[in-house]
């Protein structure tokens, strides 16, 4: 369950740094292999990772250091660790998300207060205003909450939900983190795929037929169906496509590799696709399938490697773990 629970916050980093070089650009061909070459719009260095997993790390830290991930303390950390990232670490920000952290930044400077607060009020207002702000950008972040609760499936639904709203006000984006969150727990748990299936149940009964069909189509179409992919639910339909089209059993050597790879060859926001795919892979598979290579190269901000991924992935389930038992 440790080297599955690594392989979560392994699976997405890597996945997002063999993304980089490809976003936004001409989709691969099948001829060629993506490597961590860096680049992308970052430009970022070959193994580098981006905001998706600069992001997580956001998320991870919090978990790390408070027993109750909804707590105020826990989500107000998350909330000023984004800020400090966009300050001084952010090297690529989705739009939506700059807006909200522009304008967060911007009234505590003002007026003071909260910024876990600050930043739910703006991301409610852009919602409310009618804009469109069901990106990608929470979904890209949150697996790491799913190891703060293995045994709690709907605290992991609350939790999903509401870091999720730091900065996308649009239950949509929240919905897609609830199913996806569920999927990365019940990996870890039970080391299968079949958890985003099994989250539908965790959603308001008047969504759940929605998000069934959307999934059959995930299931149905290959995954260069769902480009572009910058809204949340073709995001998630891009990633589970890709895992869905590629299947492979614990024998395979290729059990993260080939899905991640299907991911970014989708193309449009390739980073993020393979960072949401990869998160999955990495669950079910853990941090022993993933390439040697990949965890030699892989890094970010704030100056994590693998071996601190890992460790920071131990950390939280140490904590969550003993707060379960």
């Amino acid at each position: 369950m440790l080297d599955r629970a690594a392989g979560a916050l392994l699976g997405a980093a890597c996945g997002d740094a063999l993304g980089v070089p490809y976003e936004f650009a001409p989709r691969l061909g099948e001829d060629r292999t993506p490597e961590m070459v860096g680049g992308g719009l970052g430009p970022y260095e070959p193994g580098e990772y981006s905001d998706d997993t600069q992001m997580a790390v956001c998320v991870a830290e919090a978990l790390r250091d408070h027993d109750e991930p909804c707590s105020p303390q826990a989500l107000e950390q998350t909330a000023r660790g984004f800020l400090t990232w966009f300050r001084g670490g952010a090297s690529d920000v989705g739009a939506q998300t700059a807006r909200i952290l522009e304008d967060t930044d911007r009234s505590l400077t003002e007026h003071g207060g909260g910024a876990a607060e600050v930043m739910t009020g703006r991301s409610d207002r852009m919602f409310e205003a009618g804009e469109r702000c069901a990106g990608n950008g929470s979904l890209m972040r949150t697996a790491p909450l799913a190891l703060a609760h293995l045994n709690d499936r709907e605290g992991l639904a609350e939790s999903a939900a509401r870091y999720s709203h730091l900065t996308h006000g649009d239950p949509l984006a929240a919905q897609a983190c609830v199913l996806w969150c569920e999927a990365v727990r019940h990996a870890i748990v039970h080391g299968t795929h079949d958890g985003v299936r099994d989250g539908l149940d965790l959603l308001p009964s008047s969504v759940r037929g929605m998000w069934e069909a959307w999934l059959v189509q995930a299931e149905e179409e290959p995954p260069a169906t769902f480009a572009p992919n910058g809204f949340v639910v073709s995001a998630l339909q891009a990633a589970w496509s890709a895992i869905v089209h590629n299947p492979v059993d614990e024998s395979s050597p290729d059990r993260y590799f080939a899905p991640v790879m299907a991911a970014v060859r989708i193309g449009d926001d390739t980073d993020t696709v393979a960072a949401i795919a990869g998160a999955l892979v990495g669950a079910r598979w853990g941090r022993s399938a993933i390439p040697a290579p990949y965890l030699d190269a892989v890094h970010g901000w704030p100056g994590y490697r693998a071996e601190g991924l890992g460790e920071l992935a131990e950390a939280i389930l140490g904590r969550h773990t003993r707060q379960a038992d």
